[in-house]
Order: structure tokens, then sequence, then C-alpha cells
């Protein structure tokens, strides 16, 4: 059972230590995400603009070929009308050029939303594509951050790694599982802590409590805090053997 109690410890010394590390890097992994979700959105901004700029100029186009079609029209109808034999015939006439006259309008109105429009895209998309280099930039710091704590600490990580598979290996998979229950279930993480001046984590325990963790014989359980109490000299051991 003593062996069992080791094993435990070294595998709470582990991974307390690969929190330690992760926590170096602090809110670095998140700030990219949320740079990358900032690059994404400014992206998309600028692709709308973009689409839109291009349907415009395709709208503008066409709509100009309405006009010069509607003017011709309205040249050939007003021909007409000096040959026509009858008032129903030029009134017909009439009613055709007005029709091509609003179609002029209407088009000559929407052309000058359409170039009031194209005016503004170009000074946003520019605004835009700004803040994306400056995100960008942002990115790059932050990503460079990252690999340099990476870069520090991931010998000792990948040392830590290694090693726990190692002492996985040698716990029954029963106290393995409990281990594991408790430590995902705690915000700490420390599903097994050293007994300190007769306390756990500051909370005193009972005498024959005590006692028993000096046993160092059976895997007791702290009744306020429902954590694997064991010997100090458990931590000091994985600490002299786990420490690069």
């Amino acid at each position: 059972m003593e062996e069992v109690l080791q094993q435990l410890a070294n595998l709470q010394y582990i991974d307390s230590r690969i929190d330690e590390l992760k926590q170096l890097r602090g809110d670095l992994p998140e700030e990219i995400l949320d740079i990358e979700t900032d690059i994404n959105r400014l992206e998309a901004k600028i692709s709308r603009l973009e689409e839109e700029k291009k349907e415009l100029k395709v709208e503008r186009d066409n709509l100009e070929l309405e006009i010069e079609d509607a003017e011709n029209k309205m040249e050939k109808y007003e021909e007409q009308q000096m040959s026509v034999r009858n008032n129903r015939e030029y009134d017909a006439l009439t009613k055709e050029i007005e029709s091509q006259k609003q179609v002029i309008e209407n088009s000559e109105s929407r052309l000058e939303e359409i170039e009031k429009r194209l005016e503004e895209v170009d000074p946003e998309m520019e605004e835009l594509q700004e803040k994306l280099d400056d995100v960008k930039e942002l990115h790059e710091e932050k990503k460079e951050d990252l690999e340099e704590v990476k870069k520090n600490t991931q010998k000792e990580e990948d040392m830590l790694l290694e090693k726990r598979e190692e002492v996985e290996e040698n716990i029954d998979e029963r106290y393995l599982k409990s281990y594991k229950r408790l430590r995902n279930g705690l915000s700490n993480g420390l599903a097994v802590v050293p007994m300190e001046r007769g306390a756990a984590l500051g909370m005193a325990l009972p005498p024959q409590t005590q006692v028993e963790v000096r046993k160092k014989n059976k895997i007791i359980i702290d009744e306020n805090s429902g954590r694997i109490v064991v010997h100090p000299s458990f931590f000091e051991n994985a600490k002299e053997e786990l420490t690069l």
C-alpha cells in the first residue's frame, strides 16, 4: 500500500507541476483564439464589401445599357411620331416615349445612389484593412510570446508527460479512476494532498486520522474535502525523484 500512496503522490506532483507550467502561459491561448475570431470577422466584412462593390459595378453597367436602350427607343418613337396617320397612333407613341423617360429617370436615380455608395465602400474597406493589419500584427506578437513560453517550459513538460505515463502504468486501475474522478471534480486539481502539522490544506484532521496517515498503510480520505491525504514524505520523495 505504501507503494500505491507513493505513486499517487507522484502522479499528483506531476499533474500539479504541469498545471503550473500551463499557468505560465496565462491567458495567451485564449487571447490568441479571440484575436483569430476578430481576424475572421474583419476578413468577412472586407469580403462582403468587395462583393458589394463588384455587384454595384455590374448593376451600374446594366443601368447604363438600359439608359442607352431607352434613349434609342425614344429617338425611334419620336421619329415615328412624325409619320403617324392618326391621333391614336400618336398618343400610343407618346405613352411609349413617356415610359422610356421614366425608365431613364429611375435608372439615373439609381445610378446616383450607386455612385454615392461606391464612394463610401473604398474608405470603409481601407479602414477595415488597417484594423485587420493591426490585429494580425498583434496576433503574431501573441503567438511569438506563447511560443517563447512554450520553448522555455517544453522540455520539462515533455519529461513530466512521459513520466506521468510511467506512473499511471504502475497504479492499479481502481485507484487511478478514483484519482481522476477526484481531480476532475476539483477546481484546483488537488486530489492528493500532504498532511502538514496535523492538517490537510489548512483544515485540521482528527487525531485518529493523523495516526492513520502516519502509518502509511492505507488510503485516507479527508472527510472535509474528500481528498486523499498522505504523509508529507511521499511528496518529498516525489519532488526529489521528479524535479529536473
